[in-house]
């Protein structure tokens, strides 16, 4: 339980990260370039966390696409980016593919614990 803790921290720091990497304007901004640094290293360090009690596929698979999803989703709100079908169609197979990674290292794990007894 803890280590999906860490791996939320770890998701929504990446994304306040990467929202103010853009708010920074190339880190001419100084409050969001500061932003930036202290996003992105919560975000490894949870993710780091993270990894102790979660497998590496499993938790940088949740970590990459779900921080692509939601900075996609901010862009749009926040920053009016386009949002057609297409962006739509390419986030949900972004979460379905994260769902087929987690599912399948869970179904492994599960057959190596059989084959143990």
């Amino acid at each position: 339980m803890k280590g999906i803790l860490y791996l939320m921290i770890a998701v929504l720091s990446e994304v306040f990260g990467s929202t103010m990497l853009k708010l920074s304007n190339g880190f001419t901004n100084f409050i969001p370039s500061i932003g930036v640094v202290v996003g992105f290293l919560l975000a490894f360090l949870s993710l780091s966390f993270s990894l102790k009690t979660i497998p590496l596929s499993s938790a940088y698979a949740t970590w990459s696409g779900l921080g692509t999803a939601l900075t996609a989703l901010i862009g749009v709100l926040l920053f009016q980016e386009s949002f057609t079908f297409i962006k739509l169609l390419g986030l949900c197979l972004v979460i379905l593919g994260i769902y087929l990674l987690n599912t399948s290292s869970q179904t492994l794990e599960d057959q190596q614990i059989k084959m143990s007894e």
